[in-house]
């Protein structure tokens, strides 16, 4: 049993093109993906048309439903331009994703934890702004009742495995799309990748436990800077030029 995973692509379609080749040159034909797709200033278009097309097992983000559970006007600056971007279809397609899956039996799959979908999972924010890794009892206590031994998560944008006490493992792919970005939930903060490569992981059981290999691609970063640049977002221009957030 071997798959990708990919998340948290925020309309980055250079990128997205980039992890599907790489996956392809991999070997690899079975994907999943955990949300965040298109929402972000940069090319939602071409981004959800690939994905629509795209033979895989597919979430809904905390992003991807911000554009489809409320009126325009109550959308953040990134769900507004996207949703200029997109067409109804689009936007049913986005309605029929679940908020959580489990992939073939084996692997559950969720966008940030499996109670909510902006809820940090591998991570926790300190009130000064550092963010740092959560507790070993704070993670397990969200895997509670979780039967896979392998749990898939996305959401912080941070590449991370966590082994829990019991053998089940959680893994959170990494960002294709957003390697840096300013939140001020729970409090004040930044993420920040430190390269501008597009992330995703290959899982794989081998020996009946799982291999994860974390795929750090590289693509035209410096193009889907410009164009956040010219979109008036220079903090995630500055994401997708370096890795950090300036």
């Amino acid at each position: 049993m071997r798959f990708a995973a990919i998340a948290d692509i925020h309309g980055n379609h250079l990128a997205l093109e980039a992890v599907l080749s790489d996956i392809r040159a991999q070997g690899i034909s079975d994907i999943v993906d955990l949300g965040d797709m298109v929402s972000g200033p940069l090319d939602a278009r071409p981004t959800i048309d690939v994905l629509m097309q795209l033979d895989a097992v597919h979430l809904l983000g905390n992003h991807d439903r911000y554009l489809i559970d409320r009126p325009y006007e109550k959308m953040g600056s990134w769900e507004r331009l996207t949703y200029t971007q997109l067409e109804p279809q689009h936007l049913d397609w986005l309605r029929t994703l679940p908020a959580n899956a489990v992939y073939r039996d084996a692997v559950f799959l969720c966008h940030a934890t499996p109670q909510d979908d902006e809820t940090y999972w591998l991570d926790t924010v300190l009130p000064g702004g550092e963010v740092c890794m959560s507790t070993l009892e704070s993670i397990e206590a969200r895997a509670a009742g979780l039967t896979q031994s392998l749990i898939l998560c996305a959401h912080t944008h941070a590449a991370r495995a966590v082994r829990l006490r019991d053998g089940r493992l959680i893994v959170n792919p990494g960002s294709i799309g957003s390697p840096g970005y300013r939140a001020g939930k729970p409090h004040p903060h930044v993420v920040e990748a430190g390269s501008p490569d597009a992330r995703y992981a290959i899982l794989e059981k081998v020996d009946g436990d799982w291999d994860v290999t974390f795929r750090h691609i590289p693509y035209d970063h410096a193009a889907m800077a410009a164009l956040a640049r010219r979109n008036g977002q220079a903090e995630l221009a500055s994401a997708l030029a370096t890795g950090w957030i300036r």
